[in-house]
């Protein structure tokens, strides 16, 4: 009962790998893109395991059955060889009385299968707003070099972390009056006041994911825009605190707020094509 447990782990594991990779985008809420052919790698093995853990004959009481009879005309270690052998087939057994293993797989192991089996038939819900609501906000890395000169383009498109780097690094306040356009996911404001522009963004994986927020003022209607919606969001800065140091927030006064498809590759902090 281990071994086909083990098994059917084995070779679930390894096909819902397979089915996430090879035959759909979803192990991009789970990993970055250059990991794919690491996940098809390991799906392939797990189900080869899989295959030879359900098929293996190395059964610990077959092996004790046979040196028992292979030594049996050996005079005065036929006793000694013979009680090792019974205590090592009765281990194997747990105090089993027939020599067969009795103790079986706890049958809390089974729920093992659970997570298993969801890769297969079902993917696990990707990190959105209730994480980003629970999560703190990163502060965005030092910009060492110069800040390059804004185009002229209006809206202007930014990251939210270009954006970010902009409002409180550039001390020569060039997103002063600047028309910009960013592009994320709704996360609510829990008091109220407004709501959060949201990128979630991968270093390798969903367990060491980082969190960028833009707070936005304002979206042209009464009641905030609904949660894990992706907007392109267009307006101007937030006037709060000294822009160009990490006393002004990063924030924006939105004037409009157009309904975009979410991004393939939605854990990074990308530009993808939005309208207008």
């Amino acid at each position: 009962m281990r071994r086909l447990l083990q098994s059917l782990l084995l070779k679930l594991t390894g096909l819902g790998l397979l089915r996430i990779t090879l035959f759909s985008d979803t192990y991009l809420r789970y990993v970055k893109p250059g990991l794919r052919p690491v996940l098809i790698a390991s799906g392939v093995v797990l189900l080869l395991l899989g295959v030879v853990a359900a098929f293996s004959r190395t059964g610990n009481g077959g092996h004790a059955h046979d040196d028992h009879d292979d030594h049996g005309g050996h005079g005065g270690d036929d006793g000694h060889e013979a009680h090792e052998a019974h205590e090592a087939h009765a281990h194997e057994g747990h105090g089993g009385h027939d020599g067969h293993d009795h103790s079986g797989t706890p049958k809390i192991a089974w729920l093992l299968v659970l997570p298993a089996l969801s890769l297969l038939l079902f993917a696990p819900p990707a990190l959105g707003a209730y994480t980003a609501a629970r999560s703190g906000v990163q502060p965005v890395a030092v910009q060492k070099k110069g800040f390059e000169p804004l185009p002229a383009t209006s809206p202007l498109p930014l990251t939210l972390t270009d954006f970010t780097k902009r409002v409180q690094q550039d001390r020569s306040r060039a997103i002063q009056g600047r028309t910009v356009r960013l592009t994320g996911f709704v996360t609510p404001d829990a008091t109220g006041d407004g709501w959060y522009l949201t990128r979630i963004i991968f270093s390798c994986c969903a367990a060491d994911s980082q969190t960028v927020k833009i707070h936005v003022y304002g979206s042209g209607s009464a009641e905030p825009p609904a949660a894990n919606s992706w907007l392109a969001v267009t307006g101007t800065w937030h006037r709060a605190g000294t822009l160009g140091t990490t006393s002004a927030p990063a924030a924006l006064d939105a004037r409009l707020t157009t309904p975009i498809a979410q991004p393939i590759n939605a854990f990074t902090d990308d530009l993808p094509i939005t309208p207008g």
